[in-house]
Order: structure tokens, then C-alpha cells, then sequence
């Protein structure tokens, strides 16, 4: 007797989230395990019940380029309870050189957790959800309760805060400037898993600080990293930064997760008057990707600069969205993505800037840009603007898509690069003011291996003639 054939795959719709653990028993199991207080679990609830609520994305412009269906995730199990603080995690020998203090979470495990003497002294506070839940209720209430700077109207993030289980506080008193960036890392990409967690950066009034967020794979192979190995893995992390006023926050990250991983990214920023927040992020790795920012400039004077890359690979694919709310008077948010896409890499993206009707002032510029560097790869770029208030500075965006300049490439050639240096040395170059950005030497070093690694990795593509020869 032969065996029934198996049955077919479901079809998987671009917008099916195919995470079978978001619900209320789970939430109730990492509340739980957590010992949360009842105002975090009512919180948490709150979430849930938005995340059920919401569509996969509210925008009506934006609607019909979400595509997760490289996001397989039925398998995939979140970590539930809090991440556990390793014996030794504290040591001074694991601060790296030139940083002011250092985090580093490995999965569920908190591996490093180490300050400097100066920021110490200073009183910057860097430790666990967990730890400042033991040590300051009131202030977690303070800082978390009704999701923080998280925005209400997106799904994912909803997600996130209702079913998080780790995360950090970083804390830098009102007057403080730290001469040294703070590293955070995390190595995540075990098969099977999901790790949900917050960061929360709150930084105080006429205070200054960098920070360089590192999110990297464990130790890698040949067939853990390929696209078709075991289980994805899921990793949905928040950044949710309090800028009080006068304060100037500098963020960079680099994300060069396994192309297993699946990644959803939130970050957002609240600014006060007169205050300063710079992002700077690259994303390499990972599967699927989905970033989102939030920028909401309140306070008079306050600034945002905003610049994000990608450089895809393989079938990757790039979504990245970004949403500058001006409400303040005199506000200014100069906004840039960029993408360099490979093979048959997808990049969508999306932003909007609204300028409120109190927003007098206002200076607002949006940009995005992808190179398409095979005839593969694919790009949408959607800037928009919603403007209530007509007295403004300048409000303007642009947006391209298209292959490396031609012209570009003769001017090189003309000057002895031969064809492949010369695309290289376009394409680097054009994503180089990010990296430049990076506030720590070797982080930067870091980001611009990693690029020459992609470009060097990437899928050729060849003319027919050669092709057939």
C-alpha cells in the first residue's frame, strides 16, 4: 500500500503573519514568569488587544508593498522568561576599548553588563528591564506604561510591547555629556526562536551621548547561514529614546543578522525642546527586514537627521519606514535612505512627514534612493508630505530608483579604474555617510568589511555572449 502523497504547502499572502504564539496565553505566561505588577500586564493587554485589532499596515499608501512571505515562523518559540544576568557580566576586562559601558546579550542571556569608572561616576545607569523593575518600580511605571514613545497605530510594534520578555535601560542624567559612545550588542539566531525585547534610552536635560547598537549572528557555517538551512529565527527589538531638552542623542546601528533571521525593528524618539537626535543605521542581514522609525520633534527647536542604508544580497528584502511628526516651532528633520541592491534583493522604501498646524518654521526634507546593481533587483521608493501649517522653512523630498550612473562610471574608467573598481568604488561611496557616522573607530572599520564583504559575495550579473561562452 503506497503512502498518501503529502499535502501541499498553505500559500502563504504577502501580509500573513505566520507567528502562532502571539496571544493572550502566552502574554499571561511571560507576564507570569517575570512577576509583573498588575499595571504591566494591563499594559501588556492593551497591546494585544491593538495588535488584534490593527491592520498589518494603516497607511493606504503603503499597503500594497508589505511582503512577508520569505517570513516563515510557524515553528518558531519566544524566549518568555526574563533574560538572566551571567555570573562574571559585570567584569571590567569585557568593556571594550573607547566605550563608556557595554551591554551585550546573547539570546536570553545577558553576558555583559559593564560600566566605566567616568560614566559611573556620572551617574549613567545601564542595566535590565528586569533589574530596574526590582530596583525602581515607580520609575518603570513611569517610563513604560502606555508603551512609551511605541506608536499606537502600528501592529508590530503593539506586538512587541505586549509580549516582551527582555530589555534594557539606559539612563543618562540631566547635564551629563559622555565623551564615549555605549555599545549594545546582541547575538541572536538560534533556530526556532523568537526574542522580543525593549530598549529604552532616556537621556536628560543639556545631556550628550552616543550610542552603537551592534545586532550580529552567532558563530556562523556554511549551512546556518544559508536562506534554506534550519528554522528561521525571529527577532522583534524596540529603541525608544526620551530626549529631554537641550540634550543631543547620536545613534548608530548595524544589523547583520543570519539570512535565517527575520527581523522586525522599531525605533522612535521624542524630542524636547532644543533637542538634538541623529540616526544612523545600516541594514546587511536577515531575511526579511522591517524598520520602522518614529520622530516626534515637540519641542521648539528641536532636530532630527536621519540616514539609513541597505545593501541586499541574495532574495533579501528591505522594508523601511519612516514617520517625522513636526509639532514644535522651528523644527527641522533632514531624513535619507539609501539602498544598493544585488541579485535579487527587494528594498520598499516608505516615508511620511507630517507638519502640524502649530509647527510655524518648520524645515523638513525626505530622500530615497536605491541603486540597482542587477537586473534582478527590485526598488519602490514613496516619499510623502501631509502639511497643515503653510509658514514653513522648506518642506521637500525627493526620490530615485535606477542602475549606477553611466556617466559616473566613464569618469572613473577615464582615470584607470578598470569596470568592477569602478562600480565598487561608486557604490561604497555612495553609501559612506552612514558609516561615517559611526561614533566608535572600530565599529566603523566593522561596517566598511562588512560592505566589501557583501560586494564582494554578490551575484555578477554577466552579458548574454558571455554567458553562452
Amino acid at each position: 500500500m503506497t503512502a498518501a502523497p503529502a499535502a501541499p504547502a498553505a500559500r502563504q499572502a504577502p501580509a500573513d503573519l505566520t507567528l502562532s504564539f502571539v496571544d493572550e496565553a502566552t502574554l499571561r505566561s511571560t507576564a507570569g514568569a517575570a512577576a509583573d505588577p498588575d499595571w504591566l500586564l494591563a499594559d501588556r493587554l492593551t497591546a494585544l488587544r491593538a495588535f488584534e485589532a490593527l491592520p498589518i499596515e494603516t497607511n493606504a499608501l503603503y499597503t500594497t508593498y508589505v511582503d512577508l512571505r520569505n517570513a516563515r515562523l510557524a515553528g518558531a518559540r519566544p524566549y518568555t522568561k526574563p533574560a538572566v544576568v551571567a555570573a562574571g557580566a559585570a567584569a571590567a576586562k569585557l568593556l571594550p576599548e573607547g566605550a563608556a559601558a557595554y551591554a551585550e546579550i546573547t539570546e536570553n542571556l545577558v553576558t555583559a553588563l559593564v560600566l566605566s569608572p567616568e560614566a559611573r561616576e556620572a551617574g549613567v545607569v545601564l542595566e535590565t528591564l528586569a533589574g530596574l523593575r526590582s530596583r525602581d518600580p515607580e520609575l518603570m511605571r513611569r517610563l513604560l506604561e502606555g508603551g512609551c514613545a511605541l506608536p499606537e497605530n502600528d501592529k508590530l510594534a503593539q506586538m512587541t510591547r505586549a509580549l516582551w520578555s527582555g530589555g534594557l535601560l539606559l539612563h543618562v542624567p540631566n547635564g551629563v555629556r559622555l565623551e564615549r559612545p555605549i555599545v549594545l550588542r546582541w547575538i541572536v539566531g538560534a533556530p526556532d526562536t523568537a526574542l522580543l525585547c525593549r530598549t529604552v534610552i532616556a537621556v536628560g536635560d543639556d545631556a550628550e551621548v552616543s550610542i552603537v547598537e551592534e545586532q550580529v549572528a552567532p558563530a556562523r557555517s556554511a549551512v546556518a547561514d544559508g536562506p534554506d538551512g534550519p528554522g528561521q529565527a525571529f527577532f522583534a527589538g524596540t529603541t525608544e529614546v526620551v530626549a529631554g531638552a537641550g540634550s543631543t542623542v547620536s545613534f548608530a546601528g548595524l544589523q547583520d543578522f543570519s539570512l535565517r533571521q527575520i527581523a522586525f525593528q522599531h525605533r522612535s524618539a521624542v524630542l524636547g525642546r532644543g533637542a538634538t537626535v541623529r540616526w544612523a543605521l545600516a541594514q546587511l542581514g536577515s531575511r526579511v527586514v522591517r524598520s520602522r522609525i518614529d520622530n516626534s520633534l515637540e519641542g521648539n527647536g528641536s532636530s532630527v537627521e536621519q540616514a539609513e542604508i541597505v545593501f541586499g544580497s541574495s532574495d533579501q528584502l528591505f522594508d523601511l519606514t519612516s514617520y517625522t511628526r513636526h509639532t514644535g516651532r522651528d523644527t527641522t528633520g533632514n531624513l535619507l535612505s539609501k539602498g544598493a541592491l544585488a541579485d535579487r534583493s527587494r528594498a520598499y522604501m516608505k516615508g511620511l512627514a507630517v507638519i502640524d498646524l502649530t509647527a510655524h518654521g518648520t524645515d523638513s526634507y525626505l530622500g530615497e534612493f536605491a541603486m540597482l546593481l542587477s537586473k534582478q533587483a527590485r526598488s519602490v521608493a514613496i516619499p510623502s508630505l501631509e502639511i497643515d501649517q503653510p509658514d514653513c522653512r522648506r518642506v521637500a523630498h525627493a526620490s530615485s530608483v535606477g542602475p549606477i550612473d553611466e556617466t559616473q562610471l566613464f569618469y572613473l574608467e577615464s582615470r584607470g579604474l578598470d569596470p568592477e573598481e569602478a562600480r565598487r568604488a561608486i557604490v561604497l561611496g555612495y553609501l559612506e555617510p552612514v558609516v561615517a557616522r559611526v561614533p566608535l573607530e572600530s565599529a566603523r572599520e566593522r561596517l566598511r568589511e562588512l560592505l566589501e564583504a557583501k560586494w564582494a559575495t554578490r551575484i555578477v550579473d554577466r552579458p548574454a555572449a558571455a554567458a553562452v561562452a
